[in-house]
């Protein structure tokens, strides 16, 4: 199946009016370019594709860069069903990271294949916020918010989002909502990070992560009393 051929198939899913409504939430991506496929509609697509198709599936994959958003949505997806191990997951990101660009596709990117070597991925964590693609640094600390803040968590993960200097907003945005996450999952190893005088992040990364801890509603509401006078000018 060609490259074309899968983006009718995708254009056949699309919902118009959702169409304006999706586009309006990745400003930075011509409208042009997404077709308005709903989010459940995307997924049973790939894994259809994944379980039915593979040799088409990963035909498609390497047929980099793609036109669409919902294409690179497809990518995303099929990257998380198909990696059997973590090194087939980083040779298939590898490829795909440094075309991602906006938001929504770097988030949906979840490989279940991560968790069979997590002192590998973190590693790999290290490098891809390090890296200058800016999805690519997102993406790293995604990863880390999503596999890192429970049992696998250790205090030094809240260094490596600090160490982060970008003025890209997409980038400290998840670093908010990283720090967000650890206020409430590891309170006693992050709450120091905001309590230290002079602070330790930026004022706006400081001032976001408290406001989006503060929205949660699995904290009570002393304590988001305590998160509120935490914050800087």
């Amino acid at each position: 199946m060609s490259h074309t051929l899968i983006a009718c198939e995708l254009a056949e899913l699309a919902d118009p009016a959702y169409q304006k409504f999706q586009s309006k939430l990745i400003p930075n991506i011509d409208a042009s370019t997404v077709l308005g496929v709903r989010a459940p509609a995307l997924r049973r697509f790939a894994r259809e594709m994944a379980r039915m198709r593979e040799d088409e599936a990963r035909a498609f994959m390497s047929q980099l860069p793609h036109a669409l958003y919902e294409e690179n949505n497809l990518h995303g997806e099929l990257i998380g069903l198909l990696a059997k191990t973590p090194d087939e997951a980083f040779e298939m990101l590898d490829a795909f990271l440094p075309h991602v660009d906006n938001w929504a596709t770097c988030d949906l990117i979840r490989v279940p294949a991560f968790k069979k070597d997590l002192p590998a991925v973190l590693e790999r964590i290290r490098g891809w916020i390090a890296a200058g693609p800016e999805y690519m640094v997102r993406f790293g600390v995604v990863q880390l918010m999503t596999l890192f803040l429970d049992d696998a968590f250790e205090p030094e993960h809240l260094q490596l989002v600090a160490q982060i200097e970008r003025p890209e907003y997409y980038i400290n945005m998840a670093r908010a909502w990283y720090y967000s996450f650890a206020l409430i999952k590891q309170p006693e190893a992050t709450l120091p990070l905001f309590e230290a005088r002079p602070i330790i992040l930026d004022a706006w990364t400081h001032n976001k992560s408290l406001q989006k801890a503060r929205e949660s509603r699995r904290i009570g509401a002393k304590t988001k009393d305590y998160l509120q006078s935490l914050k800087v000018k």
